[in-house]
Formats: C-alpha cells, sequence, structure tokens
C-alpha cells in the first residue's frame, strides 16, 4: 500500500511539472499504449525466452518525458504513472485502499516482460529523484543526504533486476543489458561517495558491456550502445585524476574544450577541478610580460585565466566545426570578461594613487592599470578573431549561394558581413584608445595596418551590395576605393608582416576586384543597352489612368493584365457649397405683451376653505 501511494503522490507531482509540456488527454491515451505494447520479445511459454531493450526504453523515455530539457521532477512523475498502470494492466497491486500488502517479482511468476519493466521504472524513478535532489542541493545542501538514499534505492532494484534476469527464461542480450545497468547505477552512487577505484571499475564494467553489445549488432542498434559509452568516458577519467593518474587530466581538459563545455554528472566537478589545477599552477606565476613592459600579476582570477589562455586558443584553432568554435569564444570572452571586472575592481579604491603616480611619471600608467590594458587587448583581439571567423563562413556560403539554395532558408547577404566588418573596425578604434599604449608608434602603426586591411574588405562587400542593385557607377567606385586601400597595405606593412599573417590575404582581394571591375562594366552596358530598347516614348508611362489619356496612344501591357488602371477609385473628394445655417438673433430683443389680466388669480381661503374642499364643495 505504501509503494502504491508512493507512485499515485508521484504521479500527481510529475503531472503537476509536466502539465506544461502538453499533458492532458492525448498524453494519458499515448502512455497506455506504451503498457500494450510489448517491450521485447515476450513469452508464450515456459519454454520461450523473455526479453527487454532496457537501454532503448530509458532512452526513449527520458527524451520524451522531461529529461531533453533536464526537468527530472517531469520524468519522476512519468515513472511513477506508468507503474501504477503496469500493475493495474498485471494485476500486481499492492494490497488494496485500506491494507499494503508486499509483493515481490520471482521467478515463478516471471512469465511476462512487463515484470522486468515493473522492476526497471522503479530504478528509474529513484534515480530521477536522486537527479531532481541533486539540482536542488545547489542551494540546500541537506538534501544531498536524501539524494544518497534515492540512489541507494536506484541500485537495490537494479539488483533485483539482474537476478531475475539471471532466469533461463530471459535471453542473453537482457542479462548484458541488465548488467551493464546494474554497474552504470552502482558507479554513480560510488561516483557521489566519491570512492573513485569503486566507480571507476564498475564504470569500466559497464562501458566494457556496451562496447561488446555495440560490436555485436548493426550499426542502427549500435548506435544507442555507442553513445552511452561517451557519457561514461569523462568519468572513467575523471575518477582515473583523482586516484592519481595525472595524465587523465590533459585527456579531461582536452574533451571539455572540443566539446565546448561537459554536461551531466561530471560538469560541476570537472569545472571545479580544472580551476582547482589552474589555481595551483597559478601559485607560481608571479608577473606577464606584454610588449616590453613586465606587470605583476596578483588577482588570482586573473591567473588562473592567464595560465588557461593558451589552451583555449588552440582549442579553437582545432575545432571541428563553427558551430564548437563559436562555443569556445564565447566560452573564453566570458572568462575574460570576469578577469576585467575583477581588476577594475581593484582599480577602484587605487584611483587616487593612479593619478598620483600619472603626474610623477611623466602620463606612464600605474601596473594596475597596464593590466587592465592587456586583458582588454586580449578580450577585443578575441572578438575580432570571432568576427573575422564568423565573416569567413558568410563568405563560403555567399559563394555557394548560387550552387546549392535551400527554399525556405534564409540566405546571406552582403549586408550581414558588412554589420561584421563594422563590429571589428569599431574593435580597432578601442585598441588604439588603451591607456598606456599612446605612446607605441609600433602598436599604432600595427593596428593602423589592420584597419586598412578591414576596410577595404568592408568596401568590397559594400560594392557587391550595390551591384545586386545595379548601381554600376558607386559600385565602381566603391572597388577604386578598395584597391586603393590594398596598395596602402602592401607599401606599409614591410617591417610588420609577421603581425600581419593572421589576416586576410590583400593580393587575393586586389585579384578579385580586379575580376569584379570587368563584369561589373559588361554588366553596366548590357543594362544600359536593355534600357535604351525598352524605353521608346510610345512606351513610356506616366502613371494616369485610361480615362486620363484617351488622346494620347502610348503601349501598356498593363491593360491586359489583371490589375489594369482605368479609373481613380475611390474617386477623389471634390468641394461643393454646403447647406446654410440660421442663426435666430432677434429673439433677445422682442417685447412680449403682459399677460397678467389673463392668469387666474387664487383666492385666499382658511379653514372653511379647507372643510369645504373635503366635502367637495366649491365655491
Amino acid at each position: 500500500m505504501a509503494a502504491e501511494r508512493q507512485g499515485a503522490g508521484g504521479g500527481r507531482g510529475g503531472a503537476g511539472g509536466g502539465g506544461g509540456g502538453g499533458g492532458g488527454g492525448a498524453e494519458e491515451n499515448k502512455e497506455n499504449k506504451e503498457n500494450e505494447r510489448p517491450a521485447g520479445p515476450q513469452a508464450g511459454s515456459l519454454g520461450d525466452s523473455l526479453g527487454l531493450e532496457i537501454l532503448q526504453i530509458v532512452k526513449e523515455s527520458q527524451q520524451q518525458h522531461g529529461l531533453r530539457h533536464g526537468d527530472f521532477q517531469r520524468y519522476r512523475g512519468y515513472c511513477s504513472r506508468r507503474l501504477r498502470r503496469l500493475r493495474k494492466t498485471l494485476n500486481f497491486k499492492m494490497g488494496n485502499r485500506h491494507k499494503f500488502t508486499g509483493k515481490k517479482v520471482t521467478e515463478e511468476i516471471l512469465s511476462d516482460n512487463r515484470y522486468l519493466l515493473l522492476i526497471l521504472m522503479d530504478a528509474e524513478r529513484a534515480w530521477s529523484y536522486a537527479m531532481q535532489l541533486k539540482q536542488e542541493a545547489n542551494t540546500e545542501p541537506r538534501k544531498r543526504f536524501h539524494l544518497l538514499s534515492r540512489l541507494r534505492k536506484a541500485v537495490k532494484h537494479a539488483e533485483e533486476l539482474e537476478r531475475l534476469c539471471e532466469s533461463n527464461r530471459v535471453d542473453a542480450k537482457t542479462k548484458l543489458e541488465a548488467q551493464a545497468y546494474m554497474a552504470y547505477l552502482t558507479g554513480m552512487l560510488r561516483f557521489e561517495h566519491q570512492e573513485w577505484k569503486a566507480a571507476m571499475e564498475a564504470f569500466n564494467k559497464c562501458k566494457t558491456i556496451y562496447e561488446k553489445l555495440a560490436n555485436a549488432f548493426t550499426e542502427e542498434q549500435a548506435v544507442l550502445y555507442n553513445q552511452r559509452v561517451e557519457e561514461i568516458s569523462p568519468n572513467i577519467r575523471y575518477c582515473a585524476y583523482n586516484i592519481g593518474d595525472q595524465s587523465a587530466m590533459n585527456e579531461l581538459m582536452q574533451m571539455r574544450l572540443r566539446s565546448g563545455g561537459t554536461e551531466g554528472l561530471l560538469a560541476e566537478k570537472l569545472e571545479a577541478l580544472i580551476t582547482q589545477t589552474r589555481a595551483k599552477q597559478a601559485a607560481t606565476m608571479s608577473e606577464v610580460e606584454w610588449r616590453g613592459r613586465t606587470v605583476p600579476v596578483k588577482i588570482d582570477k586573473v591567473r588562473i585565466f592567464l595560465l588557461g589562455l593558451a589552451d583555449n586558443e588552440a582549442a579553437i584553432v582545432q575545432a571541428e566545426n563553427e558551430e564548437t568554435k563559436e562555443r569556445l569564444f564565447e566560452s573564453l570572452l566570458s572568462e575574460c570578461r570576469d578577469a576585467i571586472q575583477a581588476v577594475r575592481e581593484d582599480l577602484k579604491p587605487d584611483q587616487k594613487q593612479r593619478e598620483h603616480s600619472l603626474e610623477n611619471d611623466s602620463g606612464k600608467v600605474s601596473n594596475i592599470q597596464y593590466l587592465h590594458s592587456y586583458l582588454t587587448y586580449i578580450k577585443l583581439s578575441t572578438a575580432i578573431k570571432r568576427n573575422e571567423s564568423m565573416a569567413k563562413s558568410l563568405q563560403k556560403a555567399l559563394l555557394q549561394q548560387q550552387r546549392s539554395e535551400e527554399d525556405g532558408k534564409r540566405t546571406p547577404r552582403p549586408q550581414d558581413l558588412i554589420r561584421l566588418y563594422d563590429i571589428i573596425l569599431q574593435n580597432l578604434v578601442e585598441l588604439t584608445q588603451l591607456p598606456g599604449l599612446e605612446e607605441d608608434k609600433n602598436f599604432q602603426k600595427e593596428i593602423g595596418l589592420k584597419t586598412l586591411v578591414y576596410k577595404a574588405y568592408r568596401c568590397f562587400f559594400i560594392a557587391q551590395s550595390y551591384v545586386l542593385v545595379k548601381k554600376w557607377s558607386e559600385a565602381l567606385v566603391l572597388y577604386e576605393r578598395v584597391l586603393k586601400y590594398a596598395r596602402e597595405v602592401q607599401s606599409g606593412a614591410g617591417a610588420y608582416t609577421n603581425s600581419l599573417k593572421e589576416l586576410p590575404d590583400v593580393q587575393d582581394l586586389i585579384t578579385q576586384v580586379n575580376a569584379e571591375k570587368y563584369s561589373l562594366q559588361a554588366a553596366a552596358i548590357l543594362d544600359a543597352n536593355d534600357t535604351h530598347e525598352t524605353e521608346s516614348p510610345s512606351q513610356v508611362k506616366d502613371g494616369k489612368p485610361l480615362s486620363e489619356r484617351f488622346e494620347t496612344f502610348c503601349l501598356d501591357p498593363s491593360l491586359v493584365s489583371k490589375q489594369v488602371s482605368l479609373v481613380h477609385f475611390p474617386p477623389g473628394f471634390q468641394p461643393i457649397p454646403c447647406k446654410p445655417l440660421f442663426f435666430d438673433l432677434a429673439l433677445n430683443h422682442v417685447a412680449f405683451p403682459p399677460l397678467e389680466d389673463k392668469v387666474e388669480q387664487k383666492a385666499k381661503s382658511g379653514l372653511t376653505g379647507y372643510i369645504k374642499g373635503i366635502f367637495g364643495f366649491k365655491s
């Protein structure tokens, strides 16, 4: 009875949590059908073998009932409702409304694979409750004890499932999946207890079973097993690091950087581990050198950021696709902003001292201000690289636009690239205004050359946008401006070749502009001939409707179309005389004759008149 009440209560809570996801009658009917479908091979007689696709059922249920959005409460409610329906379908109730009678699934009654599904849903309900408590334990640490209790309950149900699957009535694949499921939950429990060796052994067992299952079936069936192996691998490496394997730390960091962030059980622990490792290295870092000046670094957050800067930049270069690269850029910029904020907090109390040092040192900024300039330089340079990466991907899409056009999808335009280059130029202007670098002529010259390069590309795409609207003269002038900027870069880039290596090649731009100029001139000539041929005096339209140009002959193709202009409709307003209004102004000046003689005078009456009035006598 207690178990039945617990299931019903969980169902109500889950319905409340998942109601916004589109519950109601349709979802209830869909969930009811799940119990009618066999989850695997079903036993027709005692000689047949039972089967249950454990991992497939778990993954499908999780994705369809809340875990796609991290809603563990909704998934727990679904597990409770499904348990109640399974007990009702199998007539396996825990007593009645007034008395609880405990029942256990034994090998003797194991004639249907839904008995195995019953225990699996028990384990999933306990696991989902534990994950829900894990989310809440960030703000309420006491819930961690309840979390460990629910994980132990999930492991207990998984052990019962594994014991039942050892029966001869269950097929070999289900036995292996039950062992892997048991090992997975055991590993998670040991992981939360920080028993790293036992957790790694359980995860390795789970990984080995799923790898063997993936090799034994087709590629389509092996996808789920390989996904679970990928989920387990970071946990194994994390356990290995805590046991003492230092090489696992590098593998974890590379995995995190390649994926742009870790999700799941390991996320918070891995972030804390990376921060802790960098903090240990930061203890030995006391200063940083930039543009010939050495600056002491006393803020721990800045030390940690500078130590991880090289790893982050290397990961961006090795990123496999644009989406991963964009995530890594955003992560790096976020860390940089946090470091800058930490420096700003130290700058506020040091403001007066900095102003005093400016007077004494003849304009030389303080160390903390120079460190702030260095971090700002990193942030702006990273933003420029990110926008340049986005511009390159848009250029590729723009070149392939005519070859493969997808219906219903917005195609890139030159205006998108113009906006990106505007942002890059604004970042370069901010770089020239950094405190402490105003007198650095080499730095200013280098930024000036970079500005010319990006101005050239911006002018090129502005010209491209004019070409699309057939403004040939404006486009030609802009192409000449591009060539001017490109030649200035080539003439002034002698001593700054190394710093301009990462920028787009100007020579390629010159070659492209020359080709575009010739095609533009040809298109302009063809367009002029077409205009001359089509615009003859007999074909010129003045926009008047047919009713106003009967005396003029012209060829108007719109007269035979559906949008013919015959008259102005609705017709325009015309002035008309309005009806006059009369006002009687003489009434105030008229003297009326007196009427006192015609007004009846009432006679005064006393008590006698009152009595006469009562009895109806009239005078």
